[in-house]
């Protein structure tokens, strides 16, 4: 397996190097709201374009380290029970917050993952981390719904929250982004809810109510 530049030798020089040439383009999507070449990244940080190309051989491998879902490990705060409706909406409202607070750098990131090109399948927005956060927040909910049951559930409420139905409601809607985040969560809930009235448990005890 090979190893990464900044991963060999002087770890921590070049940890910081990296660390730079990120920041300068997530700054750079932000001010500017298009991506920045790999070259404009480093002249932003002060760093030789020959040295950030080290790092960072193509523009797609800095927008996807630079992209800020994937720095995030879970959305959930460390005090939350196990109550599904309660941890899911934590999630969605942790992801949202973080969607919004990037805004820029996420319709960017929307543009790009829009492209047919085969090779920006791996940009954060088509690999689907989102769903591993939701996931998490129902993981309570396995016994019921079980794996799969699970999955499908966060996979729908990624439909009805994110960048792009941020977009919509926004841009199309025209909602203020605080209205179009409670009804993304309005949205999420809703799923959830869909999701437990059709489980087989919750059908065993319509059909004894009855």
């Amino acid at each position: 397996m090979s190893t990464k530049y900044h991963e060999t030798g002087r770890a921590g020089q070049k940890s910081r190097t990296r660390s730079a040439l990120i920041a300068s383009a997530r700054e750079l999507v932000a001010r500017a709201g298009r991506p920045p070449t790999v070259a404009e990244a480093a002249e932003a940080a002060s760093i030789s374009r020959t040295t950030a190309y080290r790092y960072f051989p193509t523009q797609r491998s800095l927008l996807i380290a630079a992209h800020p879902e994937t720095e995030a490990t879970s959305m959930l705060p460390s005090n939350i029970g196990d109550d599904p409706e309660q941890r899911l909406e934590a999630a969605v409202r942790g992801f949202l917050a973080m969607v919004i607070d990037t805004e820029a750098q996420q319709r960017t990131m929307l543009r790009l993952s829009l492209e047919a090109d085969a090779t920006l399948r791996d940009l954060p927005l088509r690999q689907g981390r989102a769903i591993g956060w939701f996931t998490e927040a129902l993981d309570p909910l396995i016994p019921q719904l079980g794996v799969d049951g699970v999955h499908k559930v966060a996979v729908g409420v990624r439909a009805v929250a994110g960048i792009e139905a941020l977009v919509w409601l926004v841009d199309i809607a025209g909602m203020t982004k605080g209205d179009a985040v409670e009804q993304m969560v309005w949205s999420s809930i809703a799923v959830l809810r869909r999701a437990l009235s059709e489980s087989p448990a919750s059908q065993v005890q319509t059909r004894r109510r009855l």
